[in-house]
């Protein structure tokens, strides 16, 4: 299927690691140009570096999108590269660990910022352009403890729910202006970092370390879904790839699972 991504251009947030590292590739592959944003230059370049095919259209942005000043650098980069932006994937975000009876005040704005505010801004640079253009699509990565959240790390839950809202706003806001909103709630993906936090848990509480095996006691205690099994980065990004394409034009304010089934409702 061409999805029809040649001529567009993508930014990717956080995207010198994990699943936004495959978002981007995966966008690069489909023909569009990618900025791939890293905090740091440093991460950013170890990224870049990283990658086998030189046919790819993928440029490095550096900023950190916590801070206004720091978004702002982002774009000031993009348009030094001669680039406006046509598709906001706004992937960055952290599980900042927490509990109710500890959390305070401060670490619940900190989480709102990493997972709200940081897709917020970029969102307000990015979005004039798109609806001058005529199109655009802004893609949220958020959770699926957005429509089921845990009674652990509730800043985080909160502040992607929040995101999760935010979407069918912006889609609202954006109506006849040829720009799709749309959010993507992963359950647990298969990174490199759920892998070694996995294994350190086995080995404390003896279960076997190989990852056939130890998949299977995550879905069992942690994750339990119907296809027994975690998502691949891969199956994120193609998702993204998808609604970032003109081919999903009529999807729009949505929030789409990729969960295997692990929410149980319609």
């Amino acid at each position: 299927m061409d999805l029809q991504l040649n001529g567009k251009t993508a930014l990717v947030s956080g995207a010198h690691r994990g699943t936004g590292n495959v978002i981007a590739t995966t966008l690069a592959e489909e023909g569009a140009t990618v900025a791939l944003h890293a905090f740091t230059k440093e991460a950013a370049d170890a990224a870049i570096s990283e990658i086998t095919d030189s046919a790819l259209e993928i440029v490095p942005v550096v900023g950190d999108i916590l801070s206004d000043e720091g978004a702002q650098q982002v774009m000031d980069q993009l348009a030094g590269h001669g680039l406006q932006v046509d598709i906001l994937v706004n992937n960055y975000g952290s599980a900042l660990m927490g509990k109710w009876d500890s959390l305070t005040i401060e670490q619940w704005i900190e989480a709102s910022n990493v997972n709200l505010f940081s897709a917020v801004r970029l969102i307000q640079h990015c979005t004039p352009h798109m609806k001058k253009a005529g199109w655009g699509r802004v893609i949220n990565l958020s959770t699926m403890g957005d429509h089921q959240p845990n009674a652990i790390m509730p800043h985080y839950y909160a502040a992607k729910g929040a995101l999760s809202n935010t979407t069918v706003s912006l889609a609202k806001e954006l109506s006849h202006t040829g720009v799709t909103v749309n959010t993507i709630s992963p359950g647990l993906i298969h990174t490199p970092e759920i892998e070694q936090a996995y294994q350190l848990r086995a080995k404390k509480k003896g279960w076997p370390t190989d990852w056939e095996n130890l998949q299977d006691r995550i879905v069992e205690h942690d994750f339990p879904n119907p296809t027994g099994r975690l998502a691949t980065r891969q199956e994120v990004a193609d998702l993204v790839a998808f609604l970032a394409s003109p081919r999903a034009g009529f999807i729009n304010g949505q929030n789409i699972r990729v969960d295997g089934g692990a929410v149980r409702y319609v």
